[in-house]
């Protein structure tokens, strides 16, 4: 069940927040950035991962926090080109794939809901009514809240209520 919503996604009750990053991703712009800052362990974690695991694009990696928090990074981006770069864009397909091991992760874990941002939109650079369809299509049918915060509004919790 699909619901979009306005608010701040770090003040999200949804057991999931998931998020458009690119392998080695720095998270420093965006909704990356203020989970970083939000999770540093999170952020650190990753560094790890994509060092022993290097991870390819439309890949999915989730963490999950002391305090429980879940966050799912979802490899929409293109790696950076060298180390001190910024991401690449995202591509369709990357958001398509990593859309699919989503929901295959949300089904294998038993996720009860999951927030999302307007993916791969921001430092991604993709057409949101593009994205929008492709969440339609891999998520639409799930049985669980999936909350599309669709308007950034900082500080404000958004009606997550079904």
């Amino acid at each position: 069940m699909l619901h979009e919503v306005s608010g701040d996604i770090l003040l999200s009750q949804a057991q999931v927040i998931a998020h458009g990053v690119a392998p080695d991703d720095h998270f420093n712009q965006g909704l990356a950035l203020s989970l970083r800052e939000n999770y540093p362990a999170m952020a650190k974690d990753f560094r790890h991962y994509c060092h022993v695991s290097n991870p390819k694009p439309g890949e999915v990696w989730a963490w999950a926090g002391a305090d429980g928090r879940r966050i799912v990074n979802l490899m929409t981006q293109e790696p950076p080109p060298s180390k001190n770069a910024n991401p690449g864009k995202a591509t369709s397909h990357n958001v398509n794939v990593a859309l699919r091991n989503l929901k295959h992760l949300i089904e294998a874990e038993g996720f009860e809901s999951v927030a999302l941002p307007r993916l791969a939109t921001g430092v991604g650079g993709l057409d949101w009514a593009e994205v929008r369809a492709l969440i339609d299509n891999q998520l639409g049918d799930l049985d669980i809240p999936i909350y599309i915060y669709t308007t950034f509004e900082k500080g404000v919790a958004a009606q997550e209520a079904a």
